[in-house]
């Protein structure tokens, strides 16, 4: 079993979804976990879940656009615990558009969550893994930073970017201890994907074509992308950055 005993672990978006599955599968790898999110009610509740399970988790409420939000994360997690090991770059917003129907008001506002938040709380906390000479850095792509998908032009931008802030991070500080990996998953099953979902006027028939998007036909399940987090996060991948991992089902395989 990986573990992640008595590693300092800090979550982005990880109030519902992925970031969430992503929190309990550290806490129940033995990692102290600080779970942060712009909506404080399903941040404590991740909290909560943890501790129900026997985890450590504590609560900070962080907008990544906000300066004064990631200078108190940072102080905190640092007074607290004198570290962070590793930091899981999951906050992220979408939009559906193409360039006809994409205002720059919708790339901006992508931008300022998806690419600039990310850059920014990572240069919160870089200088002392840096100076440490030890540091983890898992980001969250998506399979749309690697390929088009049609009606996506905002996110897919926004996620190549992050592709790319991933490979160039990994390059430049892999000789001071370190790494930075991102995960590119396809169609996830989360509560938000089952709520736009909802809205659509088939949505039996909506779900069986997202499923059909992977080549195996089906949607991955929160956990199954925690699993690739937990490994990256772990001393198990350690010759492992500036590397894309995969969890599409197969969808990139034909491209």
């Amino acid at each position: 079993m990986i573990d992640l005993q008595d590693k300092v672990t800090l979550v982005t978006g990880a109030g519902s979804g992925i970031g969430r599955a992503i929190a309990e599968t550290f806490a129940k790898a033995g990692a102290r976990v600080w779970v942060t999110d712009v909506d404080a009610a399903s941040g404590e509740e991740t909290v909560s879940r943890i501790a129900g399970s026997g985890g450590n988790a504590s609560f900070l409420a962080l907008d990544v656009r906000d300066q004064a939000d990631r200078a108190a994360v940072r102080d905190e997690v640092h007074r607290t615990d004198g570290r962070l090991d590793v930091l899981v770059n999951n906050a992220g917003v979408g939009h559906v558009g193409t360039a006809l129907t994409t205002t720059l008001e919708d790339l901006d506002r992508l931008h300022d969550v998806n690419v600039r938040g990310l850059l920014a709380i990572t240069q919160a906390f870089l200088p002392h893994m840096v100076e440490r000479g030890a540091g983890n850095i898992v980001n969250m792509a998506s399979i749309g930073g690697v390929v088009g998908i049609r009606d996506r032009l905002a996110y897919c931008t926004t996620k190549f970017a992050v592709v790319g802030l991933t490979k160039s991070m990994a390059l430049d500080h892999a000789m001071q201890g370190i790494r930075v990996n991102c995960i590119c998953p396809g169609r996830v099953e989360t509560p938000f994907v089952q709520a736009r979902l909802a809205e659509y006027p088939d949505p039996k028939k909506a779900y069986e074509e997202m499923c059909a998007t992977q080549a195996n036909g089906r949607m991955a399940a929160p956990s199954e992308i925690a699993d690739a987090a937990l490994y990256l996060a772990s001393d198990a991948s350690s010759m492992v950055t500036g590397t894309c991992f995969m969890i599409d089902g197969g969808w990139s395989a034909g491209k």
